[in-house]
């Protein structure tokens, strides 16, 4: 026997058995990894809603101020009067409440309001002069 076909015959291939459940090894690996993401994505999902809710509430609590600045404008009568605040409930934000305090000619309107599921109390605050009632 040559010596090239005695080297040969020594390398001898692992038998097929060492190689079976690879593929299914592999498989399981790839769908941890796709459930991983499907989470991820989903996790995340959840946060864009909360933080889209959040500003949109904010968007209606500065729309609601503006409003009852403009009516403290028009209806100078119905202005409290000064050193007194008039608190109000609203009905476009949960749990909201709009308060009027008057320092002078100084109005300070507040909304308030809290979020669903939410333990803290969210707030908007703008002030406005109002001169010559």
């Amino acid at each position: 026997m040559p010596i090239e076909e005695k080297a040969m015959k020594q390398i001898s291939l692992p038998p097929e058995s060492a190689q079976q459940g690879v593929v299914l090894v592999e498989a399981m690996v790839a769908i941890l990894l796709f459930s991983i993401g499907v989470l991820a994505v989903a996790g995340l999902q959840a946060a864009m809603v909360k933080n889209t809710s959040e500003s949109k509430f904010r968007a209606d609590a500065g729309y609601i101020a503006q409003q009852a600045v403009g009516e403290l404008w028009v209806k100078p009568d119905g202005l409290p009067l000064d050193g007194t605040s008039d608190t109000q409930p609203t009905n476009e934000l949960p749990n909201g409440q709009v308060t009027i305090m008057r320092a002078g000619d100084q109005y300070t309107v507040r909304v308030t309001w809290q979020q669903p599921g939410d333990d803290a109390q969210h707030n908007f605050s703008t002030t406005a002069t109002i001169v010559g009632n």
